[in-house]
């Protein structure tokens, strides 16, 4: 009984994390570009305190501000699918461990007969 309840929850976090890494490639890219190139902007004013120049250190800094902006909401895709598909499983283990017995019992008196 263990082993088939972790392996459903095993089953529902691999699925989960699979739909979270779709909805990243279908709504998450352009929002971590977004989201890091703006950060990073923001960053760079309030350090330098003027207009930013686009200078090659500035735009190798901004690459990276995207890049870590794609990055940090892929994992959260990522993170949030698992967490949701995890509690999926539980919801499915806990429906089946309620209904196992009494499936067992219908099927019991169509034998007898």
């Amino acid at each position: 009984m263990k082993e088939e309840r972790k392996n459903t929850l095993s089953v529902g976090m691999k699925i989960g994390a699979t739909l979270g890494g779709i909805a990243f490639l279908i709504f998450g890219i352009l929002p971590g570009f977004y989201f890091g190139g703006y950060g990073t902007l923001l960053l760079m004013t309030k350090l330098i305190g003027d207009a930013v120049a686009p200078t090659l250190l500035v735009r190798a800094i901004l690459v990276v501000g995207i890049t870590i902006g794609i990055f940090s909401i892929g994992a959260l895709s990522l993170v949030v699918g698992a967490i949701l598909g995890t509690a999926a499983g539980y919801v499915v283990n806990t429906v089946s461990a309620v209904l196992a017995p009494k499936m067992k019992e219908a099927e019991e008196p169509a034998k007898v007969k």
